[in-house]
């Protein structure tokens, strides 16, 4: 059951859905039960969805494919995305008004999806415009699903594109939100509907310009739609349901003894999202933060685990630890290398750093670790290993002349290498932390190519061959085994 809140009229709850969490009828079900019992318990709640699980991927291959001119591919998935979603009308949308209503919805928007991939088709091009038009059909779909199963239900719903409410620039496929416009418009249109006591139920993942145009907040950003929603409301709290019970020491995959963070702070949070957990969007902090607002991250197919609940503060305050509980997480992120910049002629020469990144920067690249020797004669850092190619002849080009002149020796890449971070509030204010992680590795016969610490004091990122990676993040989370207290034995 979902934990009980006051009843108190001014209480806003902002609850985000998956596409695991309405791809399936029964998924479907599932979460119109959480929503229906919900608004038993907070008068406002605003509901934010996702696209069904796979459709935005079918979306965008469809698109990519009608570029180099495979036009039965998205012919193909016309039909593959009406049976997806009057699968689930057929199991949950009972009136023959509603049913019929939204299934020709829907079929309106497959046919807009067909008429922009044959334009696509045509041109031979796939603009980031028209891609970010196309993806956005997902959540268009499906929010106007969940609105008429809530319907259906007995839950007052009513469907809301978020194009109407964020307000971004035109960085499309990665739009940027303005929020005092944001702000403005979101309380204009969802007020309203929630004072009727209705439920407003929005698109996440997309926004549009100032002139009415589509764009998105980038792969995974309904997380990030309901951050911007709950700190402009503002709402008292915002709940990601996903398919996992919250944030998890590791990922089970590679570690089956992983288990739940049943609290974590802003900042580990904000480092493990950005370091690899797919758990929650990195944005998606931020406004939350900013606002001052809750946030948890709870499984729609168990509801009754508390899940992890993100508590306000760094977690640390500056001082000494003792160990115990220190290490919250450790993440991987594979399909890495490592680029090095290096030579003598580079010790005490201004500029070089700049230059190096600006000429990352014209790639497009984005640089998760960085690293430099004390001796300012070399520059490490990661990129993802599909960049390398063009980063490392953006660098040579950019420092032509230095390597000419044996300014600079080499610029060269690593094969695959995977950054491990382990994250916990203290980390660099606790003794023996960082020795132990080493040791651990060591034992392992795990070797650390490069070490990364930001100021952040909440992790520390290493870098392995990519071979060694699942036993480097193996040997980490042992270390979190053995910080757990252990149980306290009654006295008899």
């Amino acid at each position: 059951m979902i934990s009980q809140e006051p009843n108190l009229f001014h209480r806003t709850l902002v609850m985000k859905f998956g596409g695991t969490s309405v791809g399936t009828p029964e998924a479907m079900t599932q979460t119109v039960e959480l929503v229906r019992q919900a608004k038993e318990d907070w008068p406002r709640v605003v509901v934010v969805t996702s696209a069904l699980a796979t459709v935005t991927n079918l979306l965008l291959d469809s698109a990519s494919r009608a570029a180099m001119g495979e036009v039965q591919a998205f012919q193909q998935n016309e039909g593959h995305l009406r049976q997806l979603h009057e699968a689930i009308a057929d199991a949950l949308v009972k009136s023959t008004a509603l049913y019929d209503q939204v299934n020709w919805e829907i079929d309106n928007l497959v046919a807009e999806f067909a008429n922009l991939c044959q334009a696509i088709a045509i041109l031979g091009e796939a603009t980031p415009r028209a891609l970010d038009a196309i993806a956005a059909l997902g959540e268009r779909m499906s929010v106007r699903l969940l609105a008429t199963c809530l319907e259906s239900s007995g839950v007052p719903a009513q469907f809301v594109e978020s194009s109407r409410l964020v307000v971004t620039d035109d960085h499309f496929q990665n739009a940027h939100p303005d929020f005092d416009q944001t702000t403005q418009k979101t309380r204009a249109v969802l007020e309203p509907i929630l004072a009727q006591g209705n439920v407003p139920v929005v698109t996440g993942f997309i926004g549009a310009t100032k002139d009415g145009v589509t764009t998105t907040l980038g792969r995974g950003g309904s997380d990030y739609s309901a951050g911007i929603l709950g700190a402009v409301l503002p709402a008292d709290d915002v709940w990601i349901w996903t398919d996992v019970n919250g944030v998890m020491t590791a990922d089970p995959r590679l570690v089956p003894q992983a288990r739940t963070i049943p609290e974590i702070s802003y900042r580990e949070i904000a480092e493990l999202a950005y370091f690899g957990a797919k758990v929650l969007h990195p944005k998606t902090i931020r406004p939350v933060l900013d606002a001052g607002i809750g946030l948890r991250i709870c499984n729609t197919f168990q509801p009754e685990h508390p899940g992890t609940r993100l508590k306000l503060g760094n977690g640390t305050n500056g001082k000494r630890g003792n160990g115990k509980g220190v290490v919250k997480a450790v993440t991987a992120i594979q399909g890495q290398r490592l680029i090095t910049v290096e030579g003598r002629g580079m010790l005490g020469i201004p500029g070089v750093a700049a230059r190096t990144f600006g000429a990352v920067a014209s790639t497009g690249t984005s640089v998760p670790l960085i690293t430099q020797a004390s001796s300012e004669q070399s520059i490490c850092f990661a990129i993802p290993a599909e960049a390398s190619g063009r980063v490392v002849r953006a660098l040579e080009e950019s420092f032509s002349s230095e390597l000419a002149h044996n300014d600079i020796d080499r610029i060269w890449s690593t094969g695959d290498v995977a950054i491990i971070t382990v994250v916990g509030a203290g980390i660099m204010h606790t003794p023996g932390v960082a020795g132990r992680i080493f040791s651990a590795l060591g034992m392992q016969e795990v070797n650390v190519i490069a070490i990364a610490q930001g100021s952040s004091e909440v992790s520390i990122s290493l870098v392995v061959d990519l071979k060694d990676a699942e036993t480097a993040v193996r040997a980490v989370h042992a270390l979190i085994l053995e910080e757990e207290p252990s149980p306290i034995i009654p006295l008899p």
